[in-house]
């Protein structure tokens, strides 16, 4: 079985300070102002900024968080729905590779986030007040609980990897 969430990145987790303890709604909360924190991290930059250390761009990480809000949001409505709970894993590096993230326009992949926060809280609130149970190919059980905060996670962590990436360049060009 995959490892993940604070079993994987620690409790808080060890690189960007995410602590798991929050409860899920406040982990939808967190979504839900994403869009804002984002918005904020990169008004006035370009999207194509990178850090040595990272695979990504900005505009790339944004595009990531997007489709994962997406694809949970999906996996949940489908559960609630029909009942149906298997669910497979994805590769997340193919799908940047696909969608080609570090060419997204930064404008775009800003203005899709909203979007899929959104339809993320919607579906992950839903899910909470039925109790959806999903069957992960790799992770095995993966309650709606565990999701919203594994998916806060990813958000707050890849906020954390943008705020890097940002004082790379700053620093590198003595901004």
């Amino acid at each position: 079985m995959e490892l993940w969430g604070a079993r994987l990145y620690g409790n808080p987790c060890r690189d960007c300070g995410f602590g798991w303890s929050l409860s899920p709604r406040e982990a939808v909360g967190l979504v839900e102002d994403l869009p804002a924190r984002y918005g904020a991290l990169v008004k006035g930059r370009r999207g194509d900024e990178r850090h040595p250390e990272l695979a990504w761009n900005i505009a790339a990480y944004i595009s990531h968080v997007t489709d994962n809000l997406r694809n949970w949001a999906e996996r949940l409505a489908g559960a609630r729905l029909t009942g149906v709970r298997q669910v497979p894993g994805y590769d997340q590096d193919l799908l940047a590779q696909a969608r080609s993230y570090n060419d997204v326009c930064l404008a775009g992949a800003v203005w899709s986030l909203q979007r899929a926060a959104e339809a993320w809280a919607e579906s992950v609130s839903a899910a909470l007040e039925e109790h959806v149970v999903l069957e992960h190919a790799d992770r095995g059980v993966q309650r709606a609980e565990d999701i919203a905060r594994n998916n806060a996670h990813d958000a707050a962590h890849h906020a954390w990897d943008i705020e890097r990436i940002l004082a790379y360049t700053d620093q590198s060009t003595g901004s």
